[in-house]
């Protein structure tokens, strides 16, 4: 198998410090905190920012400003997301892609969200695939149903997103594909040939899944984004604690962990 590739999702659009106290929320907070992830064995940091008030933000100079924070401590590749937070107008979600990061997400559909909707048309997915291709941006295709595979390749079809193409499975989501094994399993075998995939478990399902994706040849996505628990009932101390935990099992399951170089070459970025 490859080297394992680790992405951090350090904040998020929905976590709050009143759900756990450390989640790192200003520029030098993220900052910091992705360079421990990076010392923990991660190789990609999933980039949300918040503004003076905490809340969710796609300014693009507090994008600016945290990255650069962030390449001061470490070469991590920084994965932007445009997803904002749910009901984010496009026009504000695909701002920061003018930064040129190394990759960034695109949702290949529209799905339910807990009580909201995180809308995608297809326009908005066109949108997102032509301006990351302006920016030489490699898109992350985030799968939160098995029909977004068949989206990204039709896209991909039409010379919208170059392969070989990178998936990641957002499974546990309230309203979505539930976090399972099998819908694991299915996700991956669906693919198209030669691409690169990794998991992203909600809450409970962070670890199971991160486990058998390490067994399966694919990445991992840990972070508060997605859970912030480290145990039943135990909150975690920090984002770092959980991509250490990743990297330990992987060690423990005989699976290299991609250092930055390694995972710029498996996911075929230039830099």
């Amino acid at each position: 198998m490859k080297p394992l590739i680790i992405t951090a999702a350090l904040t998020g659009a929905e976590t709050t410090k009143a759900h756990n106290p450390a989640l790192p929320i200003t520029p030098k907070e993220i900052a910091e905190e992705a360079y421990k992830c990076y010392k923990a064995g991660a190789s990609i940091i999933h980039l949300h920012v918040r503004d003076e008030q905490g809340k969710p933000t796609q300014s693009v100079e507090t994008f600016k400003k945290t990255i650069d924070l962030i390449k001061e401590k470490c070469d991590v590749i920084i994965q932007i997301s445009t997803g904002g937070a749910v009901g984010a107008p496009i026009e504000e979600r695909m701002a920061p892609l003018a930064l040129k990061p190394e990759m960034a997400t695109l949702t290949a559909g529209t799905v339910n969200f807990g009580n909201d909707v995180f809308f995608n048309s297809p326009q908005y997915i066109k949108a997102f695939a032509e301006k990351m291709q302006e920016y030489e941006v490699k898109p992350e295709i985030e799968v939160f149903e098995s029909g977004m595979i068949d989206n990204a390749v039709r896209l991909a079809k039409k010379g919208l997103i170059a392969e070989p193409m990178h998936f990641d499975f957002v499974l546990g989501v309230p309203g979505a594909m539930v976090g399972g094994i099998e819908e694991l399993l299915y996700l991956s075998k669906r693919l198209p040939e030669g691409s690169t995939w990794s998991v992203a478990g909600i809450g409970r399902h962070e670890l199971t899944l991160g486990t058998h994706a390490i067994l399966m040849g694919g990445h991992v996505r840990v972070g508060f984004e997605d859970n912030i628990y480290f145990a039943k009932g135990e909150l975690a101390q920090s984002n770092a604690q959980l991509v250490k935990r990743i990297a330990d099992l992987a060690g423990i399951l005989g699976r290299e962990i991609a250092d930055t170089s390694t995972a710029r070459k498996i996911l075929g970025l230039s830099n």
